[in-house]
């Protein structure tokens, strides 16, 4: 198993969730997941640490969360540990020179994040104090 990207770590936790990680842009991606019925099978892909549409995923038991940028400290990141759902936040592929840059053009970075890990089954490790961890499975 082969750690593909990494981020931020929103809070430690020895929880190491898998699933397959799908991209929710918006509120109506959010109410199709929860009624499939797979909430519990996805890791949650979102854009930014102030996604405030994901809560109903948040609250009905979602297993992990990615963010392509935001911060711990930021509403999602709060939840994250509210909720005690492991979130790795700012994302960046291992592969890709690419980085998120605030107040940047990042549109290329998150397509590039969005393209790459979309239906890639993976585990979060987030037990280390700072950084967050994908890993292929």
């Amino acid at each position: 198993m082969t750690t593909i990207a990494q981020g931020f770590n929103s809070f430690e936790t020895s929880k190491s969730p898998e699933g397959t990680i799908i991209y929710l842009p918006d509120p109506q991606s959010v109410i199709k997941l929860i009624q499939s019925g797979k909430l519990k099978e996805h890791i949650l892909l979102v854009q930014g640490g102030t996604t405030t549409f994901l809560s109903p995923a948040l609250s009905m038991g979602a297993i992990g969360v990615i963010t392509m940028s935001g911060a711990p400290e930021s509403h999602l990141g709060i939840l994250s540990r509210e909720f005690q759902m492991p979130c790795v936040m700012t994302t960046s592929l291992l592969h890709s020179n690419q980085r998120y840059v605030t107040g940047g053009d990042n549109k290329s970075h998150f397509a590039e994040i969005i393209e790459f890990l979309s239906g890639r089954r993976v585990r979060l490790e987030c037990s280390d104090p700072e950084i967050g961890r994908i890993v292929a499975l």
